[in-house]
């Protein structure tokens, strides 16, 4: 039975995510209104969460969609020559700016299991002239990558919508190198959800509803075999998550979270 609730979530997350990638709407993933009502440009949801003025400039148009719910970026630290991995890519927008810090001797590889998401990617990269950037059709908690060949884990609002969480971790610690590491932006449960907001599929597909609790996330990367694990939730964050779900108090129960972690 597990499988096959995991296999409807995954399908209703590929559809939502497809249906975001063909309407070009910024910051139409985030939320289960989706692409029903007037949204704030890409620029100016992406700012507020964290991107400057100039990184929302700097990518081809259409990549940044204004999705996600933090700036990987700014923890990564990434260094000229460095693998990155990117994971649920979508636009491509995390991958484009990771390649300019990563330059030409480095190498960005994004991974979506949305076949509309990954077109879109590769689309942007050719008008962007990207020759250091790869997009892969894959799911996360089966990354289409050999062992051992990442230096950086990136991702932005996009393991809390995996069911299985814990297969995401164990597969990047099995692509990460030796002192590889996760700098992953993504939303957390500071409390237990109510079992309505758990069972809601627009609050699964919006980034809410499958939420895991800080905890719990911590015991899934100590399993998994990371060190060094480090989440920061960000208070802050809750005012534009109300905006996510208005009036169904889902904010009193997730936050956005930087989230670190070190393979040994």
């Amino acid at each position: 039975m597990d499988a096959l609730k995991n296999d409807k979530i995954r399908q209703e997350v590929r559809q939502q995510y497809g249906r975001v990638a063909e309407s070009n709407g910024a910051g139409c993933g985030c939320g289960p209104s989706c692409c029903d009502t007037p949204a704030a440009s890409a620029e100016t949801l992406s700012q507020g969460l964290g991107y400057s003025a100039s990184d929302v400039v700097a990518v081809p148009q259409g990549a940044n969609m204004g999705l996600g719910c933090g700036n990987p970026q700014a923890i990564a630290a990434l260094k000229a020559g460095e693998v990155v991995l990117d994971l649920g890519s979508g636009g491509g927008f995390d991958c484009f700016l990771a390649a300019q810090q990563v330059g030409d001797s480095g190498r960005v590889i994004g991974v979506d299991m949305t076949p509309e998401m990954i077109s879109k990617a590769r689309v942007n990269a050719d008008k962007g002239g990207y020759r250091n950037v790869e997009f892969r059709l894959g799911e996360i908690e089966h990354l289409p990558l050999a062992d051992g060949t990442v230096d950086a884990i990136i991702s932005n609002c996009v393991i809390n919508l995996s069911p299985d969480k814990a297969q995401v971790f164990r597969d990047a610690f099995r692509v990460l190198k030796r002192g590889g590491r996760l700098a992953i932006s993504d939303i957390v449960a500071t409390a237990e959800l109510p079992e309505e907001a758990k069972r809601d599929l627009a609050l699964y597909t919006g980034c809410m509803a499958g939420a895991s609790l800080i905890a719990d996330l911590e015991c899934m990367l100590h399993a998994a075999g990371f060190v060094r694990i480090g989440i920061s939730p960000k208070d802050a964050s809750r005012e534009f998550i109300r905006d996510w779900a208005p009036g169904s108090r889902i904010e009193e129960f997730v936050v956005s979270a930087n989230i670190e972690a070190v393979k040994p």
